[in-house]
């Protein structure tokens, strides 16, 4: 049987994650795969820039080195951009003027920074203000990294998960560091006006600034970055800027290719946009109006797009994702999935505050089931709660008494260590009792701690308990 040729346009975690996937599936036997990646370099976990940022290896985050590519019979075409896709011919072209044809095409472009119109970013030349960064890649940490000096300061646009953690990565730099951010409540779309204060009061214990409810209106320097200026008027001296303040689908070659778009690339439940052929997975592609920037509904599209191209599962189909995070924001624990706030008068809100502890826990409950969730300051009982919300199961009568662990009476206790692959403790320590004995071996094995990273503290605890009880067994 003669094999189709299956191009995937982009290099990031969606592209790296549905290659795992085809490999999962043989789909070796049925493509010849080609990836186009803009960057020299394999597929990296986007989520952990802080740490090359703070001074760590690119090596410690990459997913897919270049030889990954070549063991497994992959085209890696890298450093090169496809500029167009004519659907007709079935034929893409690249930034190098080449052009290569395809029988199915996959967008897996991602997103590109959101750099708001700030008045001086450019200088009157044109070119870019020196100083001024954006916060998206290997590339960027790099380059931000060279600039830092210890004592000098600098000013983070963007008080949502990544300005905050750039922010932390240059406060460990020795950078005086202030974090500006346009809503009155940092990480506002995952925190309400409770968490998002609680979360403020420990980043500004690790010595991190925070302006909230404004914005830099203007870069002053002259030819490189001398200080920005708020819309409340105020000048903070800064010697570098970095810009995290959101991200935009890239929809840019989709355009040009007539392939349609809204916001981002528009799919449907198998994940295939109106031109026969041609798929988009990931943060380009919006489905039933949504457009997902975390990791776990990105890992749903690509094992359903799989599924479908490879004839797995035919059937398959994608009918979007119950969203949950669960992160270490700059070395606090938080959690958020669900709604933030009720919205009904009916929905009960349950909020645990323990100031000394700096810890704050929500729940918002519907008909008796969980329908949103927030913990700041400790984030024990998540894994629980995903659970229960992911089940649509009932909440005991008191509902303080999942609070603590994430689970009630009767519940149970086999919960989700990671949530972005759904693998559980009792999975975990099936592993470990196998031989996994090391983190990498583990994460291998169960696929645990490859999404977002978050819970590869647990996997070293459960590495230590589950080896202690080997050896006293």
């Amino acid at each position: 049987m003669m094999k189709k040729r299956l191009a995937i346009i982009g290099n990031g975690m969606a592209a790296g994650r549905l290659l795992d996937e085809l490999v999962r599936r043989n789909g070796a036997t049925q493509f010849e795969v080609s990836v186009f990646g803009e960057e020299l370099r394999g597929s990296y976990n986007r989520i952990l820039l802080g740490r090359v940022l703070s001074g760590g290896d690119p090596e410690e985050i990459t997913l897919k080195p270049p030889a990954w590519y070549a063991a497994r019979g992959v085209a890696f075409h890298s450093g090169v951009r496809v500029t167009r896709v004519e659907p007709v011919p079935r034929r893409l072209t690249t930034s190098d003027g080449d052009s290569h044809p395809y029988d199915v095409c996959v967008f897996a472009t991602g997103s590109s920074p959101l750099v708001p119109p700030i008045k001086g970013l450019r200088q009157d030349d044109g070119t870019p203000r020196e100083g001024v960064h954006v916060f998206r890649s290997i590339d960027d940490c790099i380059a931000i990294r060279e600039r830092c000096r210890p004592g000098s300061s600098a000013v983070v646009v963007g008080g949502g998960l990544l300005g905050l953690e750039a922010a932390k990565a240059l406060c460990d730099l020795g950078l005086h560091v202030t974090v500006v951010h346009l809503s009155p409540v940092l990480m506002n779309a995952q925190l309400d006006q409770h968490g998002g204060e609680l979360l403020r009061r420990s980043i500004e214990k690790m010595g991190i600034y925070c302006r909230t409810g404004t914005t830099v209106s203007e870069i002053i320097g002259n030819g490189h970055v001398e200080a920005v200026k708020l819309l409340s008027g105020d000048v903070v001296p800064a010697d570098l800027v970095v810009i995290a303040c959101g991200i935009v689908p890239r929809v840019d070659v989709a355009k040009t290719s007539e392939v349609p778009f809204n916001r981002a690339i528009l799919v449907n439940d198998l994940l295939a946009t109106a031109v026969p052929g041609v798929y988009a997975v990931g943060e380009c592609a919006e489905h039933e109006g949504k457009v997902y920037g975390l990791v776990q509904p990105i890992w749903e599209q690509c094992t359903v797009l799989a599924d479908v191209i490879t004839g797995t599962n035919p059937r398959a189909r994608y009918r979007g994702s119950k969203v949950y995070a669960r992160l270490k924001v700059a070395g606090v624990e938080v959690a958020s999935f669900g709604l933030i706030d009720a919205e009904r008068v009916t929905d009960e809100v349950v909020q645990v505050f323990e100031d000394r502890r700096g810890v704050y826990r929500k729940l918002i409950v519907r008909d008796g089931k969980l329908v949103g969730a927030m913990l700041v300051g400790c984030a024990a009982a998540a894994p629980g709660l995903v659970q229960i919300f992911d089940r649509d199961e009932l909440l005991p009568p008191n509902r303080l008494d999942v609070l603590g662990t994430g689970h009630g009476p009767g519940m149970s206790a086999d919960h989700e260590i990671c949530n972005c692959n759904h693998v559980t403790e009792s999975h975990i320590a099936e592993a470990i009792r196998g031989g996994c004995d090391t983190l990498p071996s583990l994460c291998e094995a169960t696929r645990a701690g490859t999404g977002c990273g978050s819970c590869k503290g647990q996997l070293t605890g459960l590495l230590a308990r589950h080896s202690t009880l080997a050896l006293v067994g």
